[in-house]
């Protein structure tokens, strides 16, 4: 599988998580409104709003990952992909590998 086609598939991916998250966070929200429920004092454990705040976080970082992946396929397209945003060296397959959205070698990314 070619470069762009794995951060095509990434992207599709973090689009699919961010909508089910998406679906979830309103269920939540549709849930609580339809509920007596004292979220302040839940015999349950987790309260709604800790379920809440935790969804959130995570819809945020799915849309973090899918604006890094476009970012990526951007750089991809314009021919920058894989250099370094800071220094201009090439970033190390290696971390390319575990982090296709990186912009910076990891000599860089340790000073900022």
């Amino acid at each position: 599988m070619g470069r762009d086609e794995t951060l095509r598939r990434l992207r599709a991916e973090a689009q699919e998580q961010v909508d089910r998250l998406d679906a979830e966070l309103a269920a939540l929200f549709e849930a609580s409104r339809s509920s007596n429920a004292d979220d302040e004092h839940d015999p349950e454990g987790s309260t709604i709003a800790f379920e809440r705040a935790q969804l959130t976080a995570l819809l945020a970082a799915g849309r973090r990952r899918i604006t890094d992946l476009d970012g990526a396929l951007e750089r991809s397209a314009a021919g920058t992909y894989g250099g370094c945003a800071r220094c201009g060296e090439p970033i190390p397959e290696e971390r390319l590998a575990a982090r296709p959205f990186a912009t910076t070698c990891v000599a860089c990314a340790g000073r900022a």
